[in-house]
C-alpha cells in the first residue's frame, strides 16, 4: 500500500462534512466578533447550523448569510421564521443596514433577501429561491412532524441552507439528528447507530451516547455547526451577555381540597397529566386572581398560560391587556404580537407554544405565570424573551402555582439544574471539538516529507 493510499484509507474512516460553500467573504462590518465566526463558518461551509443561545445575534449571522448567499447565486435566499418573528427580521435588516423584504404571496417574490413565516411556505415555488434559512430550527425537532418533513422535502436539494436555533438540550438526539439530516450530512439513523446506543428493554426513543463515542460525537457535531451559549466560546467577548440573574418568586394559591375527592375526605393529587390539568381547572379562578393582581400595574408585562379559559380569565381581569390566542388568525396574532413589541399594549396574555419563540421583548423585565407548562423548554424559551441581551432592567418572574401543584412543578422543572449542567457540558465538548476542527483545518495540507531510501522500497509497496 502506498503512503497515498493509506492516507486515503485514514480519511474514509471518518465522517467529512463536504465543504460546498463561498470563499471571497466581505462580512457584515456591525458583526461581532462571534457573529463574525459564524457567518464566516456557515459560508465557507455552504450547509450549517448555528446553535447560539437566546440573544446572542443569531439575525444578524441569518441576514448577512443569506444577503452574501444571494448576491453569489443571483437567487433570492428565503428566511422562514415563526409566527411575528417575520416583520421582526426585515426590522433587524433595516438595523444593520441590510436589505431584507417580507413576503406572504407567490407574487411577492423577488431578488435579494426575503423573509417568510413558517405558515406560508406551501404557497411558494422552492426552486427559485438560492437558498434557505431556517430561524428557530428547533421546528426541525419533531421526529415525524408535518412540518419537519415538508422542510425536510422541499429543500432536499437546496445547495445553500442555514439552519439557526438556541443551543439544543445535549441529550436531543432528535433535534440533533434532524439537522444533521436536513443539512444533508448525515441521516438520523445513521447518526444513532455510529454513536449511539439503546439500553432499554424494549426499543424506544431513549437514546444514549456510548461512552468512548462522546468526544467523537461532538468533534462531528463541530464539524457542521458552531455552538455558543456565550460569545466567549467561540472567541468573543462576553461584555454585556453576562445578565444579572433573574428576581423569581412562587406565588402559592391555596386550592379547594374537597372538590372532586371521588369519596374520599380530600383529593389527592396524582403525578399525571390527567390530574395535572384537574388541578388546573379547580384551580383556575384563584390562580387568574393572584396573576391579574401581580400584572395591575403600570409597566409592560407579559403574561403566560396554558388555556383559553384562563386567557380569556386574565384578559378580562388585566388592565390594558390583550391576548393572543391560538384561534386567532395568523394576520392578528402577528398584529397583536408586534404590538406590544412597538408599545401599543401594556399588557399581552398568550401561551409559551404560540409566542415563546422568537420574539424579542426586552422592553419588558416582567412577566408573570399564571399557569405552568409540562414543558421545560416552554418554560425556558417564554422566560427568555425578556431575559437577554439588551435588557437594561432586572427581570422579575413571578410564578403563580397552586398548594396542591408544588410537587408537579419541583418535578417539571427541578431538572432546570441538571439541564445547565448538561449543557455546560456539550459547551465545553464542543468548545475543545471546534478548536481542533479549525486546527486541523488550519493544517491540514499535503506532508512535504523527504523519506528515506529504504522507506521507499519495494517493502513500502507490498
Amino acid at each position: 500500500m502506498s503512503l497515498e493510499e493509506y492516507r486515503k484509507f485514514i480519511n474514509s474512516k471518518a465522517p467529512i462534512v463536504a465543504h460546498d460553500g463561498l470563499s471571497d467573504l466581505v462580512t457584515s462590518p456591525k458583526a461581532k466578533a462571534h457573529q463574525k465566526t459564524s457567518i464566516e463558518f456557515a459560508l465557507n461551509l455552504g450547509r450549517a447550523a448555528l446553535f447560539l443561545d437566546t440573544g446572542l445575534g443569531k439575525s444578524l449571522c441569518e441576514l448577512d448569510w443569506a444577503r452574501q448567499v444571494s448576491e453569489e447565486t443571483r437567487k433570492p435566499v428565503l428566511i422562514l421564521t415563526p409566527l411575528a418573528v417575520a416583520a421582526q427580521m426585515v426590522r433587524e435588516g433595516e438595523k444593520f443596514g441590510i436589505d431584507a423584504r417580507q413576503i406572504r404571496e407567490p407574487e411577492d417574490v423577488g431578488s435579494g433577501v426575503l423573509v417568510a413565516n413558517y405558515e406560508r411556505l406551501h404557497k411558494f415555488d422552492v426552486s427559485k429561491f438560492g437558498g434557505v434559512v431556517l430561524d428557530e430550527s428547533s421546528i426541525l425537532k419533531s421526529f415525524a412532524g408535518r412540518t419537519r418533513n415538508m422542510l425536510m422535502d422541499a429543500f432536499r436539494d437546496t445547495r445553500f441552507k442555514l439552519a439557526a436555533t438556541a443551543t439544543p438540550s445535549p441529550n436531543d438526539h432528535t433535534e440533533l439528528g434532524n439537522h444533521a439530516e436536513f443539512l444533508g450530512v448525515m441521516r438520523q439513523q445513521e447518526m444513532l447507530s455510529k454513536w449511539f446506543i439503546n439500553d432499554t428493554s424494549t426499543a424506544s426513543q431513549d437514546w444514549r451516547l456510548k461512552g468512548h463515542a462522546v468526544e467523537d460525537f461532538w468533534s462531528w457535531v463541530a464539524s457542521w455547526s458552531r455552538c455558543a451559549t456565550l460569545p466567549s466560546d467561540i472567541g468573543g467577548d462576553d461584555t454585556g451577555y453576562v445578565l444579572p440573574s433573574i428576581d423569581r418568586k412562587i406565588h402559592v394559591v391555596e386550592a379547594d381540597r374537597t372538590m372532586e375527592a371521588q369519596g374520599m375526605l380530600f383529593r389527592i393529587p396524582e403525578m399525571s397529566a390527567t390530574s395535572f390539568h384537574a388541578e388546573k381547572r379547580i384551580t383556575l379562578k384563584q390562580r387568574c386572581e393572584k396573576a391579574a393582581e401581580l400584572a395591575n400595574h403600570d409597566k409592560p408585562v407579559t403574561v403566560w398560560c396554558e388555556t383559553n379559559d384562563e386567557s380569556t380569565m386574565l384578559g378580562r381581569m388585566i388592565d390594558g391587556a390583550v391576548e393572543v390566542r391560538g384561534d386567532h388568525s395568523a394576520d392578528e396574532k402577528e398584529k397583536r404580537l408586534l404590538g406590544f413589541a412597538d408599545g401599543d399594549y401594556r399588557v399581552i396574555v398568550t401561551k409559551p407554544k404560540l409566542a415563546g419563540f422568537g420574539v424579542n421583548w426586552q422592553h419588558c423585565a416582567h412577566a408573570v405565570f399564571a399557569s405552568i407548562s409540562f414543558s421545560y423548554e416552554q418554560h425556558y424559551q417564554a422566560v427568555r424573551r425578556s431575559h437577554r441581551f439588551g435588557q437594561l432592567q432586572q427581570v422579575r418572574n413571578d410564578i403563580v402555582i397552586s398548594d396542591t401543584e408544588g410537587a408537579i412543578w419541583q418535578a417539571i422543572h427541578g431538572k432546570s439544574e441538571k439541564h445547565d449542567e448538561m449543557k455546560r457540558r456539550m459547551s465545553e465538548a464542543m468548545n475543545r471539538a471546534q478548536n481542533e476542527t479549525v486546527n486541523r483545518v488550519k493544517y491540514d495540507r499535503p506532508l512535504d516529507l523527504a523519506f528515506p531510501e529504504w522507506i521507499k522500497s519495494e517493502g513500502m509497496n507490498t
